[in-house]
């Protein structure tokens, strides 16, 4: 064999090869879906388990606190379920306001603040929390707020001083929807799908 007709079967088979890994990774179930496909919703369950979303999270920030990342992924799965809200979601949104926990704006690790509650400006620096569950808990209880009419009571006491305000005046559906709304970024919905993408 000489090396064009080597060359010709080793470019055939890495586009074999190819072909194969991308059938697989779109694959579909009997409803033409993908199993894998997280939803964008605001309301529902997530999909991922505290130990996935602490995985996920390492891997954008392996210099973090090991410990309080697998804490965090815990809260939310468990205050997201407390309220119908979707975990992978609010995960997701966590990651994005924090910088994964890297902080540096005007919201600080101290503040137990995971989702830029309240931050505005140098003088609106945003809400702070005792702990991080309450910390936590504000955020999904902001979301609940986003996403449903004034008739949906919260299942847990009230710790999102913000709370009243929202429901009084949005109601989104999905992260598209947050954009404008939450965050005055034109992108900010398309920067929570990108993470949502990495996350499947």
């Amino acid at each position: 064999m000489n090396k064009t007709v080597k060359r010709i079967l080793k470019a055939l088979m890495l586009i074999s090869l190819a072909t194969i890994f991308s059938c697989v990774s779109s694959r579909v179930d009997a409803n033409g879906e993908n199993p894998r496909a997280l939803s964008r919703n605001l309301i529902g369950t997530g999909k991922k388990t505290p130990k996935q979303l602490y995985k996920f999270f390492m891997k954008n920030n392996r210099k973090a606190d090991k410990k309080k990342v697998k804490r965090l992924a815990s809260y939310y799965v468990q205050e997201a379920n407390a309220e119908g809200i979707n975990s992978d979601v609010a995960f997701v949104q966590m990651c994005h306001e924090t910088g994964f926990l890297r902080f540096g704006n005007l919201v600080t690790e101290d503040m137990n603040n995971f989702c830029g509650l309240g931050s505005m400006d140098a003088e609106h620096k945003g809400e702070t929390f005792e702990t991080e569950l309450l910390g936590v808990r504000a955020h999904i209880q902001h979301l609940q707020a986003y996403a449903t009419t004034e008739d949906v009571p919260l299942r847990q006491e009230l710790v999102d001083p913000r709370y009243n305000w929202v429901h009084k005046t949005k109601l989104v559906d999905d992260i598209f929807g947050l954009t404008k709304t939450w965050a005055t970024d034109p992108d900010y919905g398309n920067k929570l799908d990108a993470l949502m993408r990495r996350l499947e």
